[in-house]
This record gives structure tokens, sequence and C-alpha cells, in this order.
């Protein structure tokens, strides 16, 4: 039986850098079960680069789209899940990237990429490719990332400064991400000072949500995040608790919430996600 490998790093970026990308993940897993892994609506764009097999999308969000493999993967802001198989073995380095690092970075709107999964040289040519080769001819996590600060910082500095999304967008994004998509939205369109109908239809160009749709996977993205903490702590899940915290009604939003942004309800998630932890059931919220 092969060895199980299970080696991942966070790293969260210099300060410059993190209005456009919030973080990057490297991972590499092998001597694992095969699986279907799904990629859930969060509000960032994802940037993969593989490092040894290629990704394997069966099932985009966007049902039109056929399944395919990708070497480098750039996928927009999406509200159903994308799946994922995978065989047992994968790795690469994953970046969030934010709407307004999609033109920086990637120099595109995001909502040209709504619900959309891409290869990468669709959007950054031959530079994919290149950023891939030099991520895999590093020796580790730590020469890998210092790579990407300095190629990030490259494009950043590069970039126009009229290159970003408009001010009104970004403080209405910077708002729901701050209020984890509480803020309401008719609180949003007294501040730009636009109508209801031009600012959904503005928002939604230059990140490829429309704000009510963007506070919802912002809401959906902070609870389920909440729920894996929870579960890996060895600490009750506490759905209703969680539910009020994250902004629910109550816990039966928050399932049919799960169930229509991940496919299915939040216990199952964990499951098929993290089958080595142990979870406790869930128990009363707590005080």
């Amino acid at each position: 039986m092969a060895a199980v490998v299970n080696d991942s790093a966070v790293h969260v970026p210099a300060a410059a850098l993190r209005p456009f990308v919030a973080s990057w993940t490297g991972y590499r897993q092998a001597g694992d079960r095969p699986a279907v892994h799904r990629g859930l609506p969060s509000p960032f764009l994802t940037l993969i680069f593989t490092l040894d097999d290629p990704l394997v999308i069966a099932a985009h969000p966007d049902p039109r789209q056929p399944p395919g493999t990708f070497q480098t993967l750039v996928g927009g802001l999406h509200t159903s899940p994308a799946l994922i198989a995978y065989d047992g073995r994968q790795s690469g380095v994953q970046l969030a990237v934010t709407p307004l690092g999609a033109r920086v970075l990637l120099n595109l709107q995001a909502g040209e990429l709504a619900g959309l999964d891409v290869h990468g040289s669709d959007v950054l040519g031959a530079l994919a490719g290149q950023v891939q080769d030099r991520l895999r001819e590093a020796s580790g996590w730590p020469e890998r990332f210092a790579f990407l600060e300095r190629w990030l910082a490259g494009r950043v500095r590069r970039a126009d400064e009229r290159a970003g999304i408009s001010a009104e967008v970004g403080q209405v994004w910077r708002r729901l991400m701050h209020s984890g998509g509480t803020v309401p939205v008719s609180e949003l369109v007294a501040e730009t000072g636009w109508s209801d109908r031009y600012l959904r239809r503005r928002f939604r160009l230059e990140t490829g949500l429309g704000p009510k749709e963007a506070a919802r996977v912002i809401r959906f993205d902070r609870a389920r995040r909440r729920l894996q903490q929870r579960a890996h702590a060895g600490e009750p899940l506490g759905l209703a608790d969680l539910a009020a915290a994250a902004g629910y009604f109550d816990q039966a939003h928050l399932n049919r919430e799960f169930r229509e942004l991940a496919g299915c309800a939040p216990t199952t998630w964990l499951a098929d996600e993290f089958p080595d932890v142990q979870a406790t059931p869930p128990g009363p919220p707590a005080n």
C-alpha cells in the first residue's frame, strides 16, 4: 500500500497584496482513497497551479460547461458547487483572489468569469505555464510562497492605477465582507447614491454576483468555515448557534443554504470532505 501523504501550508501575503489576494494554500496529498471534492461558493475567485497531476473537474458550477482537465485553472465567483474528481493524489497551490485582484492580477473584470472555470492560459497566456514551472522547480513551500510574493507584487506595480473596480463597488464589497454578508442591501444603495438597479448592474459586472448573491455567499462561507473549525477542534457543532452567529434566521435556514450552495446538508459535507475529523454530534447552543 502506498504511503499516505498529507502535506499543506497556508500563507497570508504581505499587507500590500491583501486587497488583491487574501491568501494561498499549498497542498500535496497521496495514498488516500478516491473521492469527489466539492468546490464551494466563496467570496474569492480561484487561481490554481497544479504541481503534479492535473485537476479534473467532473462538474462545473455552470452545468453547461463540460467536464475538463486543467493544469492551471481560474474560476470565477459562483453560487453552486464544482465537483472535483480526486483519485487519491493531488498537489498544487491555490490562491484566493478578490474581485479587485481580478482586474489587477488577471487583467479582466471578475464579472467576465462569473460561474466559469477556465484554463489559466486562457487568462494569463504563456505566463500561466511559466509560473507553474517555477512553482514545480521550487524546493518547498517557503520557496514557492516567496516566489509568489515577488510575482504578485510585480503584477501590482505594473497595473494601471485605474485597473481596479470602481470606488462605489469596492466600498460595497468591503462593507459586505466586514459585516459577514449581513448589512442590508438597501443601506448599501443609500451609501452609494446610486439607484438599486444601477448598483445591481455595476456590482454584477465588476464582481460576477449581484449584491444579494454576494451577501449570501459571504454568509455561507463564514458559516462553513466556522463549522469546519469546530469539527477539527472536536467541539459540538452547535448548528443552531452557528446559524444565528452567521446571520441566518434559524438552523433550518442554514440547512437550506447548505443544500442549495453545497449540494448537501452541513453534516454530510463534513463527513465527505473531512472523513478523519471526529466531530461531536450537534449540541445545544453555546451560552
